[in-house]
């Protein structure tokens, strides 16, 4: 891994209905954060990323195994089939669901340090999402 890029960007701006991507461009990973309410929230969702990045490529997972499925997932979603409660990466056939959840113990733990209220991080990431997520909200 040569080169790790973090950019913040406009929640309209990313690949799709995410608020932390990883992709490759140019040479060099890129790490995607929407931009938030608080700096604190865009750095807990990099170092996320970061994380289940270091681990999918250890492990092999390759960046498009997880991109189709989050696309697969969020059609499920549209059409019903997960609650507001649920998320991709902890869903039981995510090729990532190990990785994610690792990294989400450690955003956890890093919004502790940082005098973060939990709650109050994922509703307010959750309130990025379109029109599509939030009418189950």
């Amino acid at each position: 891994m040569k080169k790790i890029e973090i950019i913040t960007v406009p929640y309209e701006k990313q690949r799709y209905e995410t608020v932390g991507d990883y992709y490759r461009k140019n040479g060099k990973w890129v790490i995607a954060t929407s931009k938030m309410k608080d700096w604190r929230y865009e750095m807990l969702i990099a170092i996320h990323e970061v994380i289940e990045l270091t681990l999918i490529r250890e492990r092999g997972i390759t960046v498009k195994e997880i991109e189709d499925f989050d696309k697969k997932w969020d059609k499920e979603y549209e059409r019903g089939l997960h609650s507001k409660k649920d998320e991709p990466g902890f869903d039981k056939r995510a090729p990532f669901r190990k990785e994610h959840a690792f990294a989400t113990k450690i955003e956890k733990m890093l919004a502790k340090e940082l005098g973060v209220d939990w709650k109050k991080y994922e509703k307010d990431v959750v309130s990025l999402y379109s029109d599509t997520w939030n009418k189950a909200i």
